[in-house]
């Protein structure tokens, strides 16, 4: 068995899984694999194969792991030459044979990036939170899962600017979780909520259709980590495809900054224009 680390862009996919008729991850790593004769044509995916998490659609991972049967010459820059610019893996390890890169994941952590400008939020607020929906509880109405919904978070904040890093850790996480504890958290901080709606939401009762909690928006979410117990597990950096990495995710830094200050200076000129007329 083969693990490999994997970084992605999630914005153009339909999330991590792989999905008829529309791009997702997976869908590009078994392609991938597909053009390298790893993956027989009409095999369904590879031996063995397993993902340490399903991200949805719109997010994107910086170490999402996958593991599968692959020829000792799979090394990460040779995946990068047939997958997508914006999926790159950049780290591999051998792993025993009976390896699951789901079930044997014993801690995943995710990164929300919260705009959230200190005039818009109270962090103090926010923080107290975080705290309360921290630790074990069963999350029923914070997630669209009907069962497995008994979990154990750790919430934490860290202000960077005009944004609230939220990151947030656990065994593992029903769906769509990080995303509505941010949610949840963030209508707190801003005074929409106050804290007994954490203590609602957690409550054994359902919550009625206009307090439900809807997801905050996909794109601002990061899988920043997956750890596994087996001491063996050593993942190695592939100098190559890790440059490769680097690179791609440094141009789409610049070009998301360039969109940003030019929507600005438009937003600027409207504004400036309402303003000659009035």
């Amino acid at each position: 068995m083969r693990a490999f680390r994997l970084a992605y862009d999630g914005t153009d996919y339909y999330g991590y899984q792989r999905q008829p008729d529309v791009p997702t991850v997976e869908g590009a790593v078994f392609d991938a694999l597909r053009s390298l004769e790893v993956l027989e044509p009409d095999a369904a995916k590879p031996a063995g194969y397993a993902a340490a998490g399903r991200t949805d659609r719109g997010v994107s991972a910086l170490a999402q792991t996958i593991a599968f049967k692959a020829p000792d010459w799979l090394a990460p820059r040779a995946l990068n030459g047939e997958l997508p610019a914006d999926v790159r893996a950049w780290a591999s390890a051998d792993a025993p044979a009976d390896f699951h890169a789901t079930h044997h994941a014993t801690r995943r952590e995710y990164a929300y990036h919260l705009y959230a400008p200190p005039s818009s939020i109270d962090d103090e607020r926010f923080a107290a939170a975080c705290d309360a929906l921290s630790g074990q509880h069963d999350f029923h109405n914070l997630t669209p899962a009907d069962h497995n919904t008994e979990r154990a978070p750790t919430l934490e904040a860290t202000r960077d600017g005009d944004y609230l890093v939220v990151t947030v850790t656990a065994g593992g996480f029903a769906r769509e979780l990080v995303r509505r504890l941010v949610s949840l958290a963030r209508r707190v901080g801003t005074g929409e909520a106050s804290l007994e709606a954490v203590d609602r939401a957690l409550a054994p009762a359902p919550l009625p259709g206009h307090e439900g909690i809807p997801p905050a928006p996909a794109e601002p979410l990061v899988l920043t980590g997956v750890e596994y117990s087996d001491p063996d597990l050593e993942f190695d950096v592939d100098e190559r495809a890790a440059e490769s990495a680097r690179e791609v995710f440094e141009t789409r830094r610049v070009e998301r900054r360039t969109g940003a200050r030019v929507a600005g200076e438009i937003a600027a000129g409207v504004r400036g224009r309402d303003r000659s007329d009035e």
